[in-house]
C-alpha cells in the first residue's frame, strides 16, 4: 500500500493555509504553520511572481488532494469516477471524497485527524455493518453503520479524540456517543460538506 510520507507541516506551509492535518496539535502554539507563515525550503521567503492559472488550479488541486491524504493516482481515480457520474463533476467528486471511510471515521469524532483515522481503519479498530473493514478509501454507502470494536472501545486515542471533537453538524452524518457508533445517512450535499475549495478548477486543470 502507497503511502505519502512527506512532513505535513511543510504541506500546509507550501499551501500557505493550515489545512489541520495534525488534529489537535495544528490548534496549538507548536503549530509550525504559526511560526513559520512563509513557504517550505531556501526560498520560501522570497516573493514569487504572477502566479499563473494553471498554477492556481494545481494548487487547489493540491489543497484538496493533501488534505484528504490521496496520493495522485488514487485522486485521479476519483476523479474519473466522479466524471461518469450524473450532475457535477466537482461536486461528484468532494461529495466521493467524503464519504471515504477514513473521512466519515474523522468526521464523526472518532479520530482527531485523517492521518490518525486512517492508521486506526488500519489497525482493524472499526466495523461498518458489524463487518471489519481495514481499507481507509472504502467508500461508504447511505445507512451504512459504522462503530468501534468491542476490544478497540477503550483505546485512549480514539476517546481522547471524542473528547476533543467538535460538535457535529453535519447532517448527513449520525453520532451515538454512548454506543460508539455512527450512521452515513446520505451522500453530503456540497453545501453540507465543511470545506473550503473551488473543485471547479480542479474540473478545469484535469479538462487541459
Amino acid at each position: 500500500m502507497a503511502l505519502n510520507h512527506n512532513p505535513v507541516c511543510r504541506i500546509c506551509r507550501r499551501e500557505g493555509k493550515k489545512l489541520f492535518l495534525k488534529g489537535d496539535r495544528c490548534m496549538g502554539a507548536k503549530c509550525t504553520f504559526e511560526k513559520k507563515g512563509y513557504g517550505p525550503g531556501q526560498h520560501g521567503r522570497s516573493r514569487r511572481g504572477k502566479v499563473s492559472q494553471y498554477g492556481i488550479q494545481l494548487r487547489e488541486k493540491q489543497k484538496i488532494r493533501e488534505s484528504y491524504g490521496l496520493l495522485e493516482r488514487q485522486f485521479h481515480r476519483f476523479f474519473t469516477e466522479a466524471q461518469r457520474q450524473k450532475g457535477v463533476t466537482g461536486e461528484n467528486l468532494m461529495a466521493m471524497l467524503e464519504s471515504r471511510l477514513d473521512n466519515v471515521v474523522y468526521r464523526i469524532g472518532f479520530a482527531g485527524s485523517r492521518r490518525q483515522a486512517r492508521q486506526l481503519v488500519r489497525h482493524r479498530h472499526f466495523l461498518v455493518n458489524d463487518h471489519i473493514v481495514d481499507i481507509p478509501s472504502f467508500v461508504l454507502r447511505p445507512n451504512d453503520r459504522i462503530r468501534v470494536r468491542e476490544r478497540s472501545k477503550k483505546l485512549a486515542v480514539i476517546h481522547e479524540a471524542m473528547q476533543k471533537a467538535r460538535d457535529m453538524k453535519i447532517s448527513n452524518l449520525q453520532l451515538d456517543k454512548a454506543k460508539m457508533e455512527g450512521i452515513y445517512l446520505s451522500v453530503p450535499n456540497r453545501s453540507e460538506i465543511p470545506f473550503e475549495a473551488n473543485e471547479q478548477l480542479v474540473v478545469e486543470l484535469y479538462s487541459r
